[in-house]
């Protein structure tokens, strides 16, 4: 069977009570499907009437007795909606999933509203609500995710939203859930590709990690980084391990000459090695962090090809908040995970200093550097999507 989309909206709702990582673990482990892309959205107006009136075509769920395209029609035009006091924007964030029978594997992750919970097998089973008054009608709804049942629904939806996400997605700002302070600040964080070697609940599990902060995630991009970005990006390590590495490298490399020739060297012998070799042993571990998060050998890889998307995948996040630099790093821990303190991500997701889980930015000026490189605002949805289902 050949690879198809599919997609899940995880709801305002469900990313204000920070339910965003548990959501998307469960999909990824109870689908094994991919994720290639994400892209947080604020629906305007006309996006949500759009989409509201295409669920309102889904009728019932068969076997249910319940008119889930009418309910969800009637819960997007309610809750998707731009606030009707403030004008601010709702925060929905679109992820996309691709693999063979994507669109039946989601939804059965997804699961269906029930009102007699007898297990916890899907996303509604745990983040979603369907609550009856004494006469039997629907008198509450929380669909935790939103998706489309079938190939030819999911075809329509992610050409709608794909059309809005230029306009309506991205870097979201003046949203209604994030409220503006003095000491507003953006940070970049990233989910190293160690995270996505295999279908696993801890891309998931990390970001719940990080909703202690009690910050908002205002963008969400899973890229591939360039060898071109990689060596911007990282470009300040550079030098900092040319340097760092002088002694250690001098110190081996005197050891090693010892053993070879079978007598000591004077100390300062140690200190003229490190100033030869020490760059030279910087370069190497600054090529192998590239190779890292692109998965292509940069001393290798030709200048035409540098700007092509690597073979490695992160997931790249905005959070916003007060303080957001400082209350991420804490959260994060430091560099080396072996000094990082129990539940901190490194501590519990570490290996190494270059193998440690996530990145997140050491400054306010670092954070706008670095999500002017990883371009979190740009765009990938359009690209998925036409690539599956023609121009949208």
């Amino acid at each position: 069977m050949a690879n198809e989309l599919a997609f899940a909206l995880i709801t305002p709702y469900s990313l204000m009570k920070s339910r965003t990582g548990g959501i998307l673990g469960r999909f990824l482990v109870r689908t094994r499907l991919d994720l290639v892309g994400t892209r947080m959205v604020a629906p305007s107006k006309e996006l949500v009437e759009k989409y509201a009136d295409m669920l309102s075509r889904h009728g019932d769920v068969e076997g249910t007795g319940i008119d889930e395209g009418a309910l969800l029609s009637e819960y997007v035009r309610r809750t998707f909606m731009p606030d009707a006091q403030t004008g601010k924007r709702r925060r929905v964030m679109l992820l996309v999933f691709e693999g063979e029978d994507a669109v039946k594997r989601v939804n059965r992750a997804l699961g269906r509203f029930q009102t007699t919970i007898t297990s916890a097998e899907s996303v509604r089973d745990t983040y979603g609500d369907l609550i009856r008054d004494p006469n039997g009608e629907v008198a509450f709804i929380e669909p935790a995710a939103i998706s489309s049942p079938t190939t030819e629904k999911t075809a329509e939806a992610l050409r709608l939203w794909a059309d809005m996400s230029e306009v309506d997605g991205g870097l979201v700002e003046n949203v209604a859930d994030v409220a503006d302070s003095e000491d507003m600040e953006r940070t970049l964080v990233m989910l190293k590709p160690d995270n996505f070697k295999f279908a696993s609940i801890r891309p998931g599990t990390i970001i719940d990690i990080f909703s202690g902060s009690g910050l908002r995630i205002v963008a969400a991009k899973v890229d591939r980084m360039s060898v071109a970005e990689a060596l911007e990006f990282y470009g300040p390590v550079r030098e900092v391990l040319r340097e760092k590495k002088k002694e250690p490298a001098g110190a081996l490399a005197k050891k090693a000459i010892e053993k070879e020739l079978g007598f000591d060297l004077p100390d300062e012998v140690a200190a003229q090695l490190g100033e030869m070799i020490g760059p030279l042993f910087g370069d190497r571990q600054f090529n192998e962090l590239v190779n890292f998060m692109t998965g292509v050998w940069a001393p290798d890889c030709p200048a035409e090809a540098e700007e092509d998307p690597g073979q490695s995948r992160i997931l790249a996040l905005v959070y916003a908040g007060p303080d957001a630099v400082r209350k991420i790093r804490d959260i994060l821990g430091p560099t080396d995970p072996s000094k990082a303190l129990p539940g901190s991500v490194r501590k519990e997701y570490g290996q190494d200093i270059m193998v440690n889980a996530a990145h997140a930015s050491d400054s306010p000026e670092n954070a706008q550097r670095e999500m002017r490189i990883i371009k979190v605002g740009k765009d990938g949805i359009q690209k998925l999507i036409k690539k599956h289902y023609g121009n949208v």
